[in-house]
């Protein structure tokens, strides 16, 4: 598939030096999801495991905030409404989208401002990589609203991010968590200052963009797939993972540029 062929109509989509950005445009509302632009990012993510030209995705909200769940009035009011086998082919869709993200080889990076509170915080935590400004709020708020923690992953995610009582913690309470904690207790791979965000993000995205891409996409793969595995299946897994490696013309380029003692230009196969 092509990037031109990727044209979604409920969120801002571009593409970059084989970067693409994907950007909640609601800022009134501080980006909140309707079920539309939940099954576009959805389709989105899963078009991106077949489009090679794009080497790594930013994850954005406009307006100072990255996004505030699902929308109140079109998602949370509808959703009172329903009957048990809607509810459950919204509550797949949206864990869908977390697969979606997980699954699409190419490194997703967060970059968290404002407001990002439940959908919006299981979005983030799905991603790679995390970068948050200082005035950042992550809210995994299910609970305030009656419902369970374990929505869309988090009960499986969270505690691999940040341990399993510091999860449980913000799963039971459905508490904010700030920009240092998040940063502390390690959702946030750092924070940045939010006039620094943009650029910073880019330039890891520029800098993921130019390795090892096929190399890349199988230690996500990787990661994934070790959640469950013991000692004697990880091992084989990852002695498997690595000798596919061992085969690509970017491991040559790296030998051949380590010999030359020049840097490695790496081309993702």
């Amino acid at each position: 598939m092509k990037t031109d062929e990727i044209n979604p109509s409920h969120f801002d989509w571009t593409v970059t030096n084989n970067i693409a950005t994907i950007c909640l445009n609601r800022p009134d509302k501080k980006n909140p999801l309707t079920f539309d632009s939940y099954a576009e990012l959805r389709d989105t993510f899963l078009k991106l495991k077949t489009v090679d030209a794009i080497k790594a995705v930013i994850f954005s909200g406009n307006g100072g905030n990255f996004c505030s769940g699902g929308d109140v009035h079109e998602i949370i009011g509808p959703l009172v409404e329903m009957e048990m086998d809607e509810l459950l082919e919204f509550t797949r869709m949206t864990g869908d989208l977390v697969k979606a993200i997980r699954n699409c080889p190419q490194p997703v990076i967060a970059a968290v401002e404002g407001i990002c509170a439940g959908a919006g915080a299981c979005i983030a935590m799905a991603a790679d990589i995390r970068y948050g400004t200082p005035d950042a709020r992550v809210a995994f708020l299910f609970n305030r609203v009656g419902l369970a923690g374990c929505d869309m992953g988090a009960c499986a995610i969270l505690p691999r991010l940040i341990g399993f009582g510091r999860a449980s913690e913000l799963l039971f309470t459905g508490r904010t968590m700030g920009a240092d904690e998040a940063e502390r207790w390690g959702f946030f791979n750092s924070v940045i200052k939010t006039e620094e965000l943009e650029k910073t993000v880019r330039e890891l995205a520029e800098k993921l963009s130019k390795g090892p891409t096929f190399a890349n996409g199988i230690t996500k793969t990787m990661l994934n797939r070790e959640w469950n595995m013991g000692i004697e299946e990880f091992i084989e897994a990852e002695a498997q993972a690595q000798a596919l490696c061992m085969q690509t013309s970017d491991f040559k380029r790296a030998f051949d540029a380590f010999v030359a003692k020049e840097k490695p230009i790496f081309r993702g196969n």
